[in-house]
């Protein structure tokens, strides 16, 4: 594992004319936009490369541009450096496609990075500005597949809304559990959707330190389609109050009695630029997705710090372990001595709420716990 703390740049003026109708505008912050303006001018120094940066790269399938920049740059997460640009070139700086070539051009002590492309028809690749390119084969900026699974199942609460939400309450056959395609009866359905998301019951979060309440965490169960809608009939004078009926689709967990259902929001397949804080932060990690123990790299984990605290998609965060307490025994009377904290890994938050983000782990030395420190890198 690399750990970056040092910018370079790709000096490229390949995105310059992306505009096709098919092309997505994925955020670009001021912050971004000002320094990939004052590096693409120049460059970087020579000693922020990688030690072993070699002179060119071909991109392949399954590339990130992640894994791209760690190739050039001590700095992966670096966005801005390493695909820097002036303003009024930039159209989309999220764009890179399998096949290409980047050369490595050192010039006065500097570094940048220019596409190739044969331009002569000779077979010789010269560095050059590449203007016909197509979005849809973009490469992401990180593994997405890592992440799409949460977009819309990692979901925190600010209240116990869900406390109201429509709810299961029997299933057919007189099952215990349901899985996709078994039908169940949910009463509390008034303006019936046509796909829910399940969720079991809500878990606090709680400041792993002041033990304040962050919010509830609605573990997912699975997706549904609305199938029926219920209504109150009459039964021999008596009004007897029938259920909706849903029908499950895809499951993380089987479904189970009094799981609740909230509407199905858009998905959301955006890029994740990395970027550091503007400013110092710090905080706890409050738990780990699902009910691990311990988590490792490409796992997700829950932040105390939200968006009332500054935490941003795309935010890189730098994870700490709490220096462990020994024994001085080189001294005539042996004292307990506390060792300092240890950087062992690397975060991005790719989901924000009010008081509470989730981050996926790119890399890590050891396990990661509940209490794990973490700061801007």
């Amino acid at each position: 594992m690399r750990h970056c703390l040092s910018p370079v740049v790709l000096s490229l003026a390949l995105f310059a004319a992306i505009g096709t109708a098919q092309a997505t505008n994925f955020p670009v912050t001021a912050g971004q936009k000002d320094t990939a303006e004052r590096v693409a001018k120049a460059g970087v120094p020579l000693s922020e490369l990688a030690p072993d940066a070699p002179d060119s790269y071909t991109v392949k399938r399954g590339d990130t541009l992640w894994a791209i920049s760690s190739i050039f740059l001590k700095s992966p997460w670096r966005w801005p450096e390493l695909w820097g640009m002036n303003r009024q070139q930039i159209s989309n700086p999220h764009l890179i496609f399998p096949g290409q070539t980047l050369f490595l051009v050192k010039r006065d002590g500097r570094a940048t990075l220019e596409m190739a492309r044969d331009v002569n028809g000779d077979g010789k690749m010269r560095p050059r500005v590449r203007s016909d390119l197509l979005p849809e084969n973009a490469v992401a900026a990180i593994p997405q597949h890592l992440i799409e699974p949460f977009l819309n199942e990692a979901v925190v609460f600010n209240t116990d809304e869900l406390a109201a939400a429509p709810r299961i309450v029997a299933a057919a056959e007189d099952r215990v559990f349901m899985g996709a395609g078994d039908i169940a009866y949910v009463r509390g359905i008034q303006k019936p959707q046509d796909n829910y998301r399940i969720f079991r019951k809500p878990v606090e979060l709680r400041d792993p330190t002041t033990g304040e309440l962050l919010g509830y965490e609605a573990r997912f169960v699975g997706n549904a389609q609305f199938t029926r809608m219920g209504g109150v009939v009459d039964q021999g004078g008596k009004q007897v109050d029938v259920p909706a009926t849903i029908t499950l689709g895809a499951v993380r967990t089987e479904a189970g009695i009094n799981d609740r259902l909230a509407p199905m929001p858009e998905r959301d397949f955006s890029q994740y630029v990395p970027h550091s804080p503007d400013k110092p932060i710090s905080g706890q990690i409050v738990s780990l997705y699902g009910d691990a123990v311990s988590a490792g790299q490409n796992q997700i984990v829950a932040l105390n710090k939200g968006e009332a605290d500054g935490v941003e998609r795309g935010h890189v965060l730098s994870i700490w372990r709490k220096g462990s307490k020994v024994i001085d025994r080189t001294v005539e009377r042996p004292e307990t001595v506390q060792l300092p904290d240890e950087q062992h890994g690397v975060m991005l938050v790719f989901r924000t709420f009010k008081r509470v983000s989730y981050a996926l782990i790119i890399n890590v030395k050891e396990p990661v716990t509940t209490g794990d420190r973490f700061t801007q890198p």
